[in-house]
């Protein structure tokens, strides 16, 4: 398959305006036992209650059967289990689908022939779920914006709940673009139709891709490609006087432009195409706001305060300077962030204290070198510095509810980390290397 995919990548490279009509015979049995291969075995089951150990017991005749039932159009995906888990630092609960374990091989073999071609044509300002094009990248991206397009205004924009609203007939025609072979979009169709089941009630689903399943991200991106990217690239852009860019990390995007009144213009128009494809705008959590290498003296003339920060990807962006006093974009890890991470870790912390302090030590180490190599970018030091002095406090503190008779006083526990030594905030990503094209 892997062969196939770099000829049909190439084909669709060369010829953008190709329609694939026979993709269907990729899914060989062969295929399928690759797909098998590369799933996690640890992973949440879904309604039927297979893992991957359970499916291989009868690995042969069960890649056969789907085999068959995939090359007779017989294959129907199951519905998708209904999970919910907390949004961080929010009440608010994130609604998760987990697929059946036949359903994650056959979603994972579809999403690379549609990651084969969608890729070609896929916007370098787009990001997330894509090869070599993570969450650094695109904040390199939108660094290299700000400091190097003359951007003086940030429309700060949030789609309320893209995943549950994404318009099945739209994601269809999205996908008829490029793809003409009935069976495959038929096959796409069922799974976007398998329903849901919570609680033991199945519940129709007739918008949607739920996140957590394995086609849901490649499916997105499909999907805003056209409804956002292109838009912007082709028929927005050409429109403005002004310097503009878009960066986009799956559904979550900033667009920078360099005067207000074609920010304000664009925010006013975004609302209009978004509700052609029936999704629309989190007005609580979308601005327009004053941002560049003028904002501070334009809102010092105005007798205001600082210029306003936006987040994105976990991160507020900040007007400041450089040592030598030149304007320089900054960021940090939001607040909300920070304290969403440090109570996830009073949980974890709490949890495992009755580990064997070397243990829980080793399993810490893991967990604070984790949220360093996703926070340790450019700038954010201090705020890494408090989440390492918090997680400092709160494994005192619950070391010392472990018993009465091991409980430690201050110097004891500086001696067990200047045996045992943590891990300390290190900087991972610079927003100046590689710098995006834009």
């Amino acid at each position: 398959m892997e062969t196939q995919l770099v000829k049909i990548a190439q084909l669709a490279k060369e010829r953008p305006k190709e329609q694939f009509t026979s993709l269907i015979h990729l899914l060989s049995k062969e295929t399928l036992y690759m797909c098998h291969q590369e799933l996690a075995g640890n992973k949440a089951v879904g309604v039927d209650e297979v893992t991957k150990a359970m499916y291989e017991e009868d690995l042969h005749a069960n890649l056969s059967n789907l085999h068959q039932a995939l090359r007779t159009r017989a294959f129907k995906p199951q519905p998708v289990r209904r999970v919910y888990i907390p949004k961080p630092g929010s009440k608010k609960m994130r609604l998760l689908g987990i697929p059946a374990y036949e359903d994650k091989i056959v979603q994972l073999a579809v999403s690379k022939i549609l990651s084969a071609i969608y890729e070609q044509d896929f916007l370098n300002s787009s990001f997330g779920f894509r090869p070599g094009r993570g969450c650094h990248e695109s904040l390199r991206m939108l660094h290299t914006t700000i400091m190097t397009k003359k951007i003086n205004w940030v429309v700060d924009a949030d789609i309320a709940g893209f995943f549950d609203n994404v318009d099945h007939k739209w994601m269809m025609k999205c996908l008829e673009v490029r793809i003409k072979d009935r069976k495959l979009l038929q096959l796409i169709q069922r799974m976007l139709k398998a329903g849901m089941m919570e609680e033991g009630i199945l519940r129709q689903t007739v918008q949607g891709t739920p996140q957590g399943g394995i086609i849901s991200p490649v499916l997105a991106n499909i999907y805003l490609h056209y409804v956002l990217d292109l838009w912007f690239e082709k028929r927005m852009r050409k429109r403005f006087r002004g310097q503009t860019q878009i960066v986009r990390y799956a559904d979550d995007f900033v667009c920078c432009f360099q005067s207000e009144g074609e920010a304000r213009n664009y925010y006013l128009q975004l609302k209009d195409r978004l509700k052609k494809f029936n999704l629309e705008i989190e007005p609580g959590k979308s601005k327009i706001i004053e941002f560049g290498q003028f904002a501070a003296q334009n809102k010092k003339r105005k007798g205001e305060d600082k210029p306003e920060t936006f987040d994105f990807l976990g991160f507020t962006h900040y007007c400041s300077k450089s040592r030598n006093g030149k304007f320089r974009v900054k960021r940090q890890t939001s607040r909300k962030k920070l304290q969403a991470a440090l109570n996830r870790m009073k949980e974890w912390i709490k949890a495992n204290r009755a580990l064997q302090v070397k243990l829980l030590l080793e399993q810490l180490k893991a967990k604070l070198i984790g949220h360093y190599r996703y926070y340790g970018i450019t700038d954010n030091g201090p705020m890494l510095s408090r989440y390492w002095y918090g997680t400092m406090r709160l494994l005192f503190k619950w070391l010392n509810r472990r018993s009465q008779r091991n409980s430690y006083t201050w110097d004891k526990f500086l001696l067990l980390m200047k045996a045992n030594p943590l891990p300390t905030p290190r900087i991972y990503a610079s927003v100046f290397d590689g710098r995006a094209s834009v």
